[in-house]
Parts: C-alpha cells; sequence; structure tokens
C-alpha cells in the first residue's frame, strides 16, 4: 500500500502487516510524537473481552463436580472443546475448518472419541453423498443445461413480477441440482447478470433500476430460504440428521426431507419474492409489461440456449432426473442415497457419455466444506455421547421453568433465526444448536425430530449482513451492475425474520403432523 502526500500536508503513516511504503510529492515535515498510545479497536476490544470471559467460563467448568454423575471427565472435556471452538468460530477470524478440526483432533488427544471415530467421519455415507452430488453438479453446469432453462423460463415471463416469480420457481428447483448454497449462488450469478443487461440497467436509477434491485436481492434470498427443500441443499441439513441419528437411531432420509423441507421452501421462498417486490419496487414496477428475449440471455451469458439440446445436455437431464428418482424411491429398491450418488457421478464423468471428466470435477469439489462437516460431525456426536449437551440444555433451560412445549419451540426458532448474527457458518451453527435442542427437547414433550427440523429450518434464514451468507455477499458486489447496500439487507430483514419464524412454527403444528412429523412425544 502506499499513502500520497501532496502540496506540504502531511499524511498519516500506513501500517500493513506486510511491507511499508511511503510516497510523497513534496518533503513533509513530521509531526511531533504526542505520546498518545493508540487506540483500542473494537474487534480486538471485543476480542479482549470474550477472551476473559472464555477464561472465566473455562475455570467454572473445571469446578464443577463430576462425581455425581452429572458431569463426567468426557462431558467436561467436551465441553471445554466445545466453547473454545464457538469462541473461536465467533470472534477470531481463524478459518472455520481450521477450528472444526483442531477441535476433532483435541477430542482425540484427550481420549474422548477414539481416531477411528474422528476418521471416520470423513469417510462416511454423507460425505460420499456430497462428493457426488458434487460431481453430478459440475456436469449440468458444465453441459450449459442449467443455463438453458434458466433462459427459457425467464423468456416466458410478461410482467415484473412474473418474472420476480418465474426466477423464485426456478431457484427452488436449484436445490435439487446443487449441493450447497455457495454453490448455487455462483452457478445462477451469471444468469442474473445476463438478465440485469437485457434490462438495459446499469449503475444508474429509474424503473429499471429497481426491478434489477429487486433481483438482487431475490436471487440470495430465495437460494437460501429454499435449501431447506432438499436433504443435499445445505451441508447443516446432513449434520441435522447425523446428529439425530446419533442420538435416536434415526435420521432423516432424502424422501423424507423432501416431503417435508419442500412445501416450506416454495411457500417461503414465493412469500419472500413478493416481500422483496413490496418493500423495494413501485406498483407501476410491478405491473410493467416486460419482455426478454432468449436471444438476448445468450448473447448476454455467452451460452447457447436456443435450438433443440445437445447430446450433453439431454445426457445431463437424463443423470440428474434418474439420481433424483432414485432417491426418492429408496424404500422400493433400497439402494443407499450416497450409493445412488456414487453411480450417478460415475455415468456423469465417464469417457463416452459423460460430459466431463472425474480429475476435472474432483479438483472442483470443496474439500474444505467436507472436511469442516467431518469434524463437525465428531464435534456434534461427542456432545451427546459424552452427555455434554444434555448437561447445557439442563443449564440453560432448566432453570427458567418453560414447560410448555409452544414456548420451547418458538424459542429455539427464534434462537436459530438470529444465531447468525453470532455464527455465520450454517453448518457450525447445526453443530452447536442441534445436539442441545435435541438432548432438551424430550424433556419438554417435543419430538427430537421436530426440533431439530424447525430448528435447521429456521437457521435457513441468514441475510441481515452481507457477512451473513456467501450468497449474499456474491450478489452484493457484482461488476458493472448495482445490486443492493446493508441498509436494503436490514430493512428486508426486519420484516423477513418475523415471516419466517411465523412460517415454521405454523408448518410445525399445522402441515409436518400430518406428513408424518408430530410435534409433540
Amino acid at each position: 500500500m502506499s499513502t500520497v502526500h501532496g502540496s506540504g500536508i502531511p499524511g498519516d503513516a500506513v501500517h500493513d502487516r506486510g511491507t511499508r511504503v511511503f510516497h510523497s510529492t513534496t518533503p513533509v515535515a513530521r509531526r511531533p510524537d504526542r505520546g498518545r498510545p493508540p487506540r483500542l479497536r473494537l474487534p480486538r476490544r471485543r476480542l479482549l473481552i470474550s477472551g476473559g470471559a472464555l477464561l472465566a467460563l473455562l475455570a467454572a467448568l473445571t469446578r464443577l463436580p463430576s462425581d455425581d454423575g452429572a458431569l463426567t471427565p468426557d462431558a467436561r472435556i467436551t465441553l471445554t472443546v466445545f466453547a473454545i471452538a464457538v469462541w473461536a468460530w465467533v470472534f477470531t477470524a481463524l478459518d472455520d475448518t481450521f477450528v472444526a478440526l483442531a477441535a476433532g483432533t483435541a477430542l482425540v488427544v484427550f481420549e474422548v472419541v477414539d481416531s477411528d471415530e474422528l476418521f471416520a467421519t470423513l469417510g462416511s455415507d454423507m460425505i460420499w453423498l456430497l462428493v457426488s452430488a458434487f460431481v453430478i453438479a459440475a456436469g449440468v453446469t458444465s453441459s450449459g443445461l442449467a443455463i438453458r432453462a434458466a433462459a427459457w423460463l425467464v423468456g416466458s415471463a410478461r410482467t415484473v413480477r412474473g418474472l420476480v416469480h418465474v426466477v423464485t420457481a426456478a431457484l427452488v428447483a436449484t436445490a435439487f441440482a446443487i449441493p450447497s448454497t455457495s454453490g448455487r449462488a455462483a452457478l445462477t450469478l451469471p444468469v442474473f447478470v445476463a438478465i440485469a443487461a437485457a434490462l438495459g440497467s446499469g449503475r444508474g436509477a429509474g424503473p429499471r433500476h429497481r426491478v434489477v434491485l429487486v433481483l438482487a436481492l431475490v436471487f440470495p434470498t430465495v437460494i437460501l430460504l429454499s435449501a431447506v427443500g432438499s436433504l443435499l441443499g445445505a451441508g447443516a441439513h446432513l449434520v441435522t440428521s447425523q446428529v439425530l441419528h446419533t442420538a435416536t437411531g434415526t435420521g432423516f432420509s432424502f424422501a423424507e426431507w423432501l416431503v417435508l423441507g419442500l412445501p416450506l421452501a416454495v411457500v417461503s421462498s414465493h412469500l419472500a419474492a413478493e416481500l422483496v417486490l413490496l418493500l423495494f419496487s413501485r406498483r407501476a414496477d410491478r405491473r410493467e409489461p416486460i419482455s426478454i428475449p432468449v436471444a438476448d440471455i445468450e448473447a448476454a451469458s455467452g451460452t447457447p440456449v436456443t435450438g433443440p439440446l445437445t447430446v450433453q445436455e439431454s445426457r445431463a437431464a437424463l443423470i440428474l432426473a434418474s439420481v433424483i428418482v432414485l432417491w426418492c424411491t429408496e424404500p422400493l429398491h433400497g439402494l443407499h442415497p450416497a450409493i445412488v450418488a456414487l453411480l450417478g457421478a460415475l455415468v456423469t464423468t465417464s469417457p463416452r457419455y459423460g460430459s466431463t471428466t472425474l480429475k476435472k470435477t474432483l479438483g472442483a469439489v470443496p474439500w474444505s466444506l467436507l472436511l469442516f462437516m467431518a469434524a463437525t460431525l465428531a464435534l456434534g456426536d461427542a456432545l451427546i455421547a459424552s452427555g455434554a449437551a444434555e448437561w447445557i440444555a439442563n443449564r440453560l433451560f432448566g432453570g427458567l421453568g418453560v414447560r410448555s412445549p409452544f414456548v420451547f419451540l418458538l424459542a429455539i426458532v427464534a434462537v436459530s433465526t438470529v444465531a447468525h448474527l453470532v455464527i455465520q457458518s450454517r453448518s457450525a451453527r447445526s453443530a452447536v444448536l442441534i445436539p442441545v435442542v435435541v438432548a432438551l427437547a424430550p424433556t419438554m414433550g417435543v419430538s427430537a425430530a421436530a426440533a431439530a427440523f424447525a430448528s435447521t429450518a429456521a437457521a435457513g434464514f441468514c441475510h441481515t449482513l452481507p457477512s451473513s451468507a456467501k450468497p449474499v455477499a456474491l450478489f452484493s458486489d457484482v461488476e458493472g451492475t448495482r445490486t443492493y447496500a446493508p441498509g436494503h439487507l436490514r430493512k428486508l430483514s426486519l420484516f423477513l425474520a418475523p415471516l419466517m419464524i411465523a412460517l415454521v412454527l405454523l408448518f410445525s403444528y399445522l402441515v409436518w403432523p400430518p406428513l408424518g412429523l408430530p410435534v409433540h412425544r
């Protein structure tokens, strides 16, 4: 970095972690050192305060009695590692995966879990399922099928409101093709840019800019909310299923999650899209006739989207449809979802039939995410198996006198909704919240599966800040297109957060019980 001092006006020295470079156009007289100590920045102050609180908590943990069986030595160690991991996730700039791996390693070193158990999480069926799904998604993307489908849907819209809801429906469908919200955001960003370019809106103001603003908010909002429609929609869903399986012996299958999550994904996504329309556009904008020719999308995206399907597109569509059907019909054929996904990945990368190569797709798999998931699964299992999660649950809620199942469910849904302000990673939030929720739910007369599913569904709301989720950050800064500012997100969150809490509670009591997930034990 460099600092330019001009016309004799002294500039402040720029401190960087690397090289310090000073440049001036004229000699500058240095200001005398007034002897004032540098001000402590807020992040560092928060780090020190939170570190002190962590030390106090750890000191308290070491003094808690364990001879009565309320807190075993393994539970004490697990709580200590858990507290340090949460502190590092919240208050430090350390990589989430690094923190999770360090926590998992600490549990092995202190003999809370066996090394085989830690390594087994990386080779679990959930990880194989995700790896194979990423390979299939890479084949769909490289074939051009996704851009073609989006262009066809967008071209059918006749009004701004129609365009927004068509885009919403298309984004909901991508939850079954791409196994992560950040991957879906990266896939659909070129579609958004192409639509914005076709609308002719750059960085100016006016009706078309308001339409682009609405679309810029709709894309990440729907991507995050619609993820609940698929077990593979977010890594947090797999964490929830695995933790629930450890605690109760039964998790969620792909078909079960689909039946429960897809209705909420559709309703919440379209309601959120309508909310964005009402908040950030005018009535005349919403009724304005609009026509986006498919050729314009083709020109803006640089991807052929007209004419008959290519061979690669047809094959990618067949593979994706076959895999989804086999996932949904697991009780009929008995094939494990991970085996189905692995078969789809092999066909996708086969030499003569596939649209890509295995070497290329494996290089694009987010291994950091998979390592993070494996480590958090180990941490969640340790919390359940050691009794630490039950101890936390009793200490947090036992003294509150809460015995109403509705109040309990309302509390966990509300906490899950706002937890993104503290822990940004969706999977980390599940690793922190779900073990506690699963341990406490039976004592409150609530089904552990229903409480876990409601908590995970509510955690899909993470729109308050650009840093709250990767899709929100990605669409907040698009080169050549003016999108949204932090103020827009705060305004949206003010209305969307209570809407999501109400929706999850409504589904918990009225929709999910007839579908096989009763809220009460």
